[in-house]
């Protein structure tokens, strides 16, 4: 009886679960990112050949946004990278211990979309997931560079001396938001740092990327930007410029589905049942 009366409680405790709202790692990890989590890299040579730990992975933007009348906006971004940095974000690692910019270079393209909004002079934007793409891009030659802006939002950049280039990792915008004020004190007049933005994105690395970033493995399996905007006039196509940091972090483990704890709970029941049934023969 004590066994029955037991599995009939935990039945009861997993049904409330399933009661509950689906469980969304994304969800929970945009919350709450752990945003310096260290990595390993395998620097391509062939100078630095040794590998070292960082934790992020800071650089410059260029992006194309265009501004819809409808409240909706298109961005197309590139990126490149200009020093990994170590001991939770405090220390920039040099060229001599990492070889980017010297032996090879970093950079990355991305595209989403989303929505914007305007009060009292200050805009936000919402980026909405799986509107876009990232992907991550090793230079071998350090030769890569922007040869043409793409017209709006929606294109493209243009590069030049990308034949030798290997393709990292890849993506989709999971989540994000950025915020423009040209009232912050720390706008000034030249229009600098008048808002920043955070972004979070799916990341897959390729084998090349294996490669690359060697732990941990598995890989981290989020992407983190964040960074400063430049003051732009949120209307029509934009040219924007600032910088931006990158971190990595991981999707939580997964808890078992409401409806699969329901069904161990009514498992336990059985259990009970014919434990009973064989007592009373």
């Amino acid at each position: 009886m004590s066994k029955t009366i037991l599995a009939c409680s935990l039945a009861a405790l997993f049904a409330a679960n399933a009661s509950a709202d689906t469980f969304n790692p994304f969800a929970d990890a945009a919350a709450s990112p752990a945003p310096f989590n260290q990595f390993t890299v395998t620097p391509y040579g062939p100078t630095v050949t040794r590998s070292f730990n960082a934790d992020k992975i800071t650089g410059n933007y260029t992006e194309i946004a265009t501004f819809n009348t409808n409240g909706t906006f298109n961005v197309s971004l590139y990126w490149n990278a200009g020093q990994f940095v170590g001991n939770n974000g405090n220390t920039a690692l040099n060229a001599r211990t990492t070889g980017l910019g010297t032996d090879y270079g970093l950079y990355a393209l991305y595209s989403a979309s989303g929505t914007y909004s305007t009060n009292n002079g200050a805009t936000t934007f919402n980026f909405l997931p799986g509107t876009g793409t990232l992907g991550l891009y090793l230079d071998r030659g350090v030769d890569t560079e922007v040869s043409a802006n793409p017209t709006s939002g929606s294109g493209q950049f243009g590069l030049a001396g990308t034949g030798n280039d290997i393709l990292l990792a890849t993506g989709s915008p999971l989540s994000g938001e950025g915020n423009l004020n040209p009232n912050l004190s720390t706008c000034g007049p030249n229009g600098i740092n008048c808002g920043s933005f955070g972004s979070q994105t799916s990341l897959t690395l390729t084998a090349a990327g294996k490669d690359f970033f060697i732990a941990p493995n598995p890989f981290y399996s989020l992407s983190f930007q964040s960074g400063h905007l430049n003051n732009f006039t949120p209307s029509g196509t934009q040219l924007i410029n600032g910088s931006l940091d990158v971190a990595f972090d991981a999707v939580p483990n997964p808890v078992p589905e409401p409806a699969s704890l329901a069904l161990v709970g009514l498992g336990l029941l059985g259990v009970g049942a014919a434990r009973r049934r064989r007592k009373q023969a």
